[in-house]
């Protein structure tokens, strides 16, 4: 039997100007979401934790093709991503987006209350761990964005809220190119969780190298 030939055409590497043109070819984000990031970069340590035009506008289109009537989000930060979220809910939808840091809640409460989706957004402060067993129902989208050390306790507890046919999505997946070759903590943690993801016959999936990599996961089983 023949064996098939490894490709020989190497790898495409973008550079900065083909994420410009990406960008200049996307629709654009809107004034609120724009101020928000703007702002974040402005006021808060770390501000390359916000999602993001690009990542963004990807989770509103997942969003709007799923049109979910629950959304579960682990790691707020400054809400861009839980905005662009809610911009796909059900008419009749809600989304509960959880973050440990208290530090953020007014900064962050005051753009969802500017937001058309105010009144579909849940805000909930403390320990995922905690809080999601008492969150109830089922959920068709869960979006894991928190502690990367934790993402393989995540995966277990999110699956459990998420209903057959449901989708699980984590960023960072690809940890700068990390995953290839460290072992730090963080790299380890990621590691274990996509070889996990990949392992479990529960789901299918797939790894965008969108920005930092999201995976997609569509929960097949129980």
């Amino acid at each position: 039997m023949a064996t098939a030939k490894k490709s020989t055409i190497p790898p495409t590497r973008f550079d900065d100007s083909v994420d410009d043109y990406v960008a200049s070819h996307s629709t654009p984000a809107d004034a609120l979401l724009t101020e928000l990031e703007r702002s974040t970069y402005v006021n808060y340590l770390r501000p390359h934790m916000v999602a993001g035009h690009i990542q963004g506008k990807v989770l509103e289109m997942l969003s709007c093709m799923m049109q979910p009537k629950r959304i579960l989000e682990l790691g707020t930060f400054t809400g861009y991503s839980a905005l662009c979220l809610a911009k796909g809910l059900a008419p009749d939808g809600e989304l509960h987006t959880i973050d440990i840091n208290d530090e953020l809640e007014d900064f962050t409460r005051s753009f969802f209350n500017r937001s058309p989706h105010a009144s579909q957004i849940h805000y909930h402060l403390g320990d995922a761990r905690d809080i999601i067993p008492t969150l109830g129902g089922n959920f068709d989208m869960a979006f894991i964005d928190a502690d990367k050390r934790e993402y393989p306790e995540y995966y277990e507890l999110v699956f459990k809220s998420v209903r057959v046919g449901g989708f699980i999505i984590a960023d960072d997946v690809l940890w700068y190119g990390k995953v290839l070759t460290d072992t730090d903590a963080f790299t380890r943690a990621l590691q274990q969780f996509n070889d996990m993801v990949m392992a479990d016959s529960r789901v299918e999936n797939v790894i965008f190298p969108i920005r930092d990599g999201l995976m997609v996961a569509r929960k097949v089983c129980e």
